[in-house]
């Protein structure tokens, strides 16, 4: 009798190991990705693409203010795949629609939890999703990060000093360190996206989507192992005033959880694209695919464009019968400018209205005067505020100056995403949509998705663009241009502000705060309004320095800031980019070079065969290695046929916009 007790206990106990046990495994359509999920007294996932291990084994689960894991001891109730082919419109992108073609397998556990994973040919992703009836506290979220080596990585690291006590309060804004996976700075976090080189050519780069009601992703070097952990910011319980001129809240006291939710919800997701060519990552639709669909019905209102701006100029124009500053004459010089530019707005920055009420104006800026003459000259006005000042009353800023006829909000100095944050940033975004107000946030905020959920928003900062080299003349600038295409752009359009009339060499350039300089050639500038994504684009440059410099004004003037196709045409991380864009019958191609000088080929085999197109091309002049400013203009035939060789300078680039001839 004890013999057969003795056995039964054994059969039950393998039986429960064997229940926990589970193995499963996803692939890409094209079967080169594989994701193989494991599920034992915890749930982990690893991704291979061929033969390389992109992701060893690497933990996930979800710890809630109960004590309950969501993926310990997880007991699987059910597994489904499915294999989808679709595609979807996006109306303010780099391309009119998205290919949205992955496999996808849901697991579903005890205790009112699943995981969804999805593989692409482009990448692997999953999410949990609760199916709760009451709120749920969030403590928690593991999300492991581990290799079977010791990788290359190109990591944005978090450096801001507003709080020192408080890591999760940042510009987002960072050079890429190239450091080994175990040469990740101790005590420090960093941001996302980040890179990871699998092999030489093959490279991964990690993302997060549909941030909703969630905070925001950091790493951190793993305990053990060769790896980064997932941590998050809490939520926050107390703030006051603080940062620059006290217009951002800081964080004074967090609570021990990250957030109270809905019961029954989506979870963001965790996302890994793999590419075995560098210039695919520079073409990239991952964040767009696995966010939701816009939630504003109606944007035939919503209007890209490119926006003459003041601030990185110091409003800085002259040759004029009055005072340059913030004031109404300036600003109808720079309406001026855009109109006769065919430039879609002008944005008024800070000092037009007091920093915390900006429902107070300067008593020098006639706002009402300024829209009236905006509007006779067919140029909107968007008007920069602080979070800070939006958020105490959105309804009220966005109902008054809708009805005064401002299109847009350049909201600043955000610097966090922790839940409160990113709840405050998707309310902004609805009650600016309910008013047709679009929204640019420039204030130090990365992109996650939301800009397919609301397309009134149509940019973000999260990016150390160009106003951030004023300050430090050290950055290797070109390198950064180089790089961002392919890491962070990945995420989202970004407002890097491009577009300097003066242009240097690696030596000549020196911070100017009133007349301020670009690293690199003027074709680098130009090339810049194709490479970068941004359907709100700035020109950043002075009125009064694009007029000496017409011929490149009036180049950048015709380059939209929204595309029905892209094509990468060549890459190197950090290196070069070449990329062509197309909008209606006409392409315009943008190619940019590091400090290195270079030889480019481009291919216009994506132009239609059988046509004949005329290309005005903008390259380096042959003095461009000592006076960047050099550039010669030409206007030359070509067919899907031609192929034509560049000679890029050091911080170099060209541009093109092709037009057909029959």
């Amino acid at each position: 009798m004890k013999k057969a007790l003795l056995t039964l206990l054994l059969l039950s106990v393998l039986n429960v190991f064997a229940q926990k046990a589970k193995e499963f495994k996803l692939n890409s359509p094209d079967k080169k990705l594989e994701i193989t999920v494991t599920i034992s007294d915890k749930i982990s996932w690893a991704v291979k693409h061929q033969n390389d291990v992109v992701l060893a084994p690497s933990p996930m689960s979800v710890t809630l203010a109960t004590g309950d894991v969501l993926g310990k001891n997880a007991v699987v109730t059910s597994s489904k795949t499915e294999s989808v082919q679709s595609v979807f419109a996006t109306p303010f992108y780099k391309k009119k629609q998205v290919e949205n073609n992955y496999n996808s397998l849901v697991v579903k556990f005890k205790n009112d939890f699943s995981i969804e994973y999805r593989a692409f040919n482009d990448g692997v992703a999953y999410r949990f999703i609760t199916a709760k009836k009451k709120d749920i506290t969030i403590k928690d979220e593991e999300a492991g990060i581990y290799f079977d080596k010791d990788l290359n990585t190109l990591m944005p690291y978090v450096r801001d000093l507003r709080n020192p006590k408080d890591p999760y309060i940042s510009s987002f804004e960072a050079l890429y360190e190239n450091k080994k996976v175990s040469g990740f700075s101790k005590d420090t976090l960093a941001f996302l996206p980040f890179l990871v080189e699998v092999t030489p050519k093959k490279k991964a780069v990690f993302l997060e989507a549909n941030l909703e009601d969630y905070p925001g992703m950091f790493v951190k070097q793993a305990d053990k192992g060769l790896g980064f952990k997932a941590v998050f910011p809490k939520y926050p319980l107390e703030e006051v005033n603080g940062g620059f001129h006290d217009i951002n809240k800081l964080i004074t006291k967090r609570a021990d959880y990250m957030v109270t939710t809905k019961g029954t919800r989506t979870f963001p997701w965790r996302i890994v694209v793999v590419s075995e060519n560098d210039k695919d990552l520079a073409n990239n639709d991952m964040v767009q695919k696995l966010s939701e669909p816009s939630k504003i019905k109606d944007v035939s209102w919503i209007k890209p464009g490119k926006v003459a701006w003041d601030w990185w100029n110091d409003w800085n124009i002259y040759g004029v019968d009055f005072k340059a500053g913030i004031n109404t004459q300036t600003y109808k010089y720079y309406i001026d400018f855009a109109s006769d530019n065919k430039v879609e707005y002008v944005v008024l920055d800070e000092g037009w209205s007091m920093e915390n009420d900006i429902m107070k104006h300067s008593p020098d800026v006639d706002l009402e005067a300024l829209i009236a003459y905006g509007k006779q000259k067919n140029v909107g006005i968007i008007l920069w505020a602080s979070w800070m000042a939006v958020h105490e009353n959105p309804d009220n800023v966005f109902k008054h100056y809708a009805a005064l006829g401002i299109k847009g909000f350049k909201v600043d100095f955000i610097d966090r995403d922790d839940a409160k944050m990113v709840k405050s940033v998707y309310d902004i975004a609805q009650k600016a949509a309910d008013n047709k107000i679009m929204i640019d946030y420039h204030g130090m905020y990365k992109p996650t998705g939301i800009q397919r959920t609301y397309p009134n928003i149509l940019n973000f900062e999260g990016v150390k663009g160009m106003e951030n080299n004023k300050w430090t003349p050290g950055d290797d600038v070109p390198a950064y241009d180089c790089t961002i295409p392919f890491i962070r752009m990945m995420a989202g359009p970004m407002d890097y502000t491009p577009g300097a009339m003066d242009n240097t060499t690696k030596k000549q350039f020196r911070s100017v705060g009133s007349k301020p300089k670009s690293q690199g050639t003027r074709c680098h500038q130009l090339a810049l309004y194709t490479v970068f994504e941004a359907p709100l684009q700035m020109m950043a440059d002075s009125p009064t320095a694009y007029k000496k410099e017409q011929e490149s004004t009036t180049f950048i003037a015709k380059i939209p800031t929204t595309f029905d196709q892209t094509v990468a045409l060549d890459g190197n991380v950090g290196k070069y980019l070449s990329l062509a864009r197309k909008k209606g019958n006409t392409w315009y191609i943008g190619a940019i070079t590091n400090w290195d000088a270079r030889d480019i080929t481009v291919d216009f085999s994506f132009l239609e065969k059988g046509k004949t197109y005329q290309a005005e091309i903008f390259k380096d002049g042959v003095n461009a290695d000592k006076a960047a400013v050099d550039y010669k203009r030409e206007l030359v035939t070509v067919t899907a046929d031609t192929k034509l060789n560049f000679h890029l300078a050091e911080g170099g680039g060209m541009s093109a916009i092709i037009t057909p001839k029959n």
